[in-house]
């Protein structure tokens, strides 16, 4: 008993002061593992990339030092799993499954087939399949300043940055370990996937983004979560009590590292106000999204998957996507896609051209992408993207550094993202691990602006 007490107190002691401290450390160490379990292994058997790189790059800057010195990665290549241990247990599991990538053993999960197809890339002009250098001075110093890190610098850790001009890829650079083909994690620029789903479901008349939700959960007589569009979810003003915050007891961190069912954990959130009143970022609302929109396209995740490859990946040419799923099969369209630099630039050409293909055909309703990048709510935040019109402190920072106003973009933690500026028919793409509080979008708008300047 002195010894289990002696290791709580430990755990307490050393988890005092990180973004992971809360009163029961035995729930901090669970989801703690769940994290370092589900990273590890979807950039280990997607990805492609070494364990420990990976826990040191990736896993420690969510974690903190403390929490990460508490635990122990073991990787089984045979049976592709990561197993996590605490000081006297295993505290999380995940699984690769190939097609579906990564979840963690969780009570409920349902079974998955793997699916070993693969896609190449097309070679259609969009880029040659070798690295593409620039000559432009001032473009070869804005991308030395995104990828090197300078003393008394937060820490750089890109690993791609992919810029295309008039369809075509001008320029782009990789970190050691990673190129042209590398699958990268897409943390919250999912969300602009979902967008493209919904839209595509809008076109085919199947969803109005102004009707509710209609949850099963929310039908109740009188339960004021009813009231809650589909709108309102994927522009982040649904009212829920859902807060994505630094915190393992969290609502989205419970919901995506100790529950098998996300969407239906989501559900279950109450109301603290009406909807469309506040903006609020959480990846709870748009899981109950990605869920409605399992149920249309119907057949579980395979069905999606095929549905996703069928009406965007395949019009728009993209190679390899990795779409990870819940333990009910709901895609976690909040947080996990794995595709290149590359094809996240392709996804961004479909909204630069205004829901086409490169080759001319519709994908997304019309009018669809400017109601995707318009703000509201006075947040720098449209639906699925952020924006810089609107009077946010943020965008206004954005515009004067070079960004133009008709700019958007996916954006996720850590730097993950896809910015898109019609006006110059201009898509960068950039994705690595950089440290708060800006997570190097000061170095991403100063290359924005190089683009710009070189290649008008």
């Amino acid at each position: 008993m002195r010894k289990k007490a002696l290791i709580a107190t430990a755990i307490a002691l050393a988890l005092a002061g990180t973004a992971w401290a809360v009163a029961r450390p035995d729930q901090v160490m669970r989801t703690a593992a769940g994290v370092a379990a589900h990273h590890v292994c979807s950039m280990t058997f997607i990805g492609h990339q070494d364990p420990d790189t990976i826990f040191r790059e990736l896993v420690t800057p969510v974690l903190g030092q403390t929490a990460s010195a508490l635990l122990t990665i073991h990787v089984n290549r045979d049976q592709q799993t990561v197993a996590v241990n605490g000081l006297v247990s295993t505290l999380a599991t995940a699984t690769f499954t190939p097609g579906y990538g990564c979840r963690l053993d969780l009570p409920g999960n349902t079974a998955v087939v793997a699916d070993t197809r693969t896609r190449a890339d097309v070679d259609d002009g969009f880029a040659p399949q070798s690295l593409v250098t620039t000559d432009k001075p001032q473009v070869a110093a804005a991308l030395d300043q995104v990828f090197t890190k300078h003393p008394g610098d937060t820490p750089k850790v890109v690993k791609a940055v992919v810029i295309v001009k008039d369809g075509k890829v001008v320029a782009e650079r990789y970190a050691n370990g990673y190129g042209i083909h590398s699958p990268l994690l897409s943390f919250s620029v999912a969300k602009s996937f979902t967008n493209a789903f919904l839209g595509m479901l809008a076109m085919d008349g199947k969803v109005d983004v102004k009707q509710p939700l209609n949850a099963p959960e929310w039908r109740k007589p009188g339960d004021p979560r009813a009231a809650i569009r589909i709108e309102d979810l994927l522009r982040m003003q649904s009212g829920l009590a859902a807060e994505e915050a630094e915190s393992a007891f969290s609502p989205v961190a419970k919901m995506e590292f100790l529950h098998s069912d996300m969407a239906g954990y989501a559900a279950l959130q109450p109301a603290k106000e009406a909807p469309g009143k506040t903006f609020e970022y959480t990846s709870a609302d748009t899981v109950l999204i990605d869920r409605m929109i399992g149920g249309h396209v119907g057949g579980g995740a395979a069905a999606m998957r095929d549905f996703a490859r069928r009406r965007l990946f395949d019009p728009m040419h993209m190679g390899d996507v990795t779409m990870e799923f819940d333990g009910q099969g709901t895609f976690v369209g909040s947080t996990y896609v794995y595709t290149s630099a590359r094809n996240y630039a392709r996804f961004g050409m479909l909204y630069l051209n205004d829901g086409k293909a490169l080759d001319g055909t519709r994908l997304l309703p019309e009018g669809w992408v400017a109601w995707s990048r318009t703000s509201a709510l006075g947040a720098p935040y449209g639906a699925g993207f952020w924006t810089n019109d609107g009077p946010s402190r943020e965008a206004h920072y954005r515009i004067k550094g070079g960004f133009p106003e008709d700019g958007f973009f996916a954006s996720g933690t850590m730097g993950q993202r896809i910015y898109i500026v019609p006006s110059e028919h201009l898509v960068v793409t950039r994705f690595g691990y950089s440290a708060p509080p800006d997570y190097g979008i000061e170095d991403d708008v100063n290359l924005i602006k190089a683009a710009i300047a070189a290649y008008h």
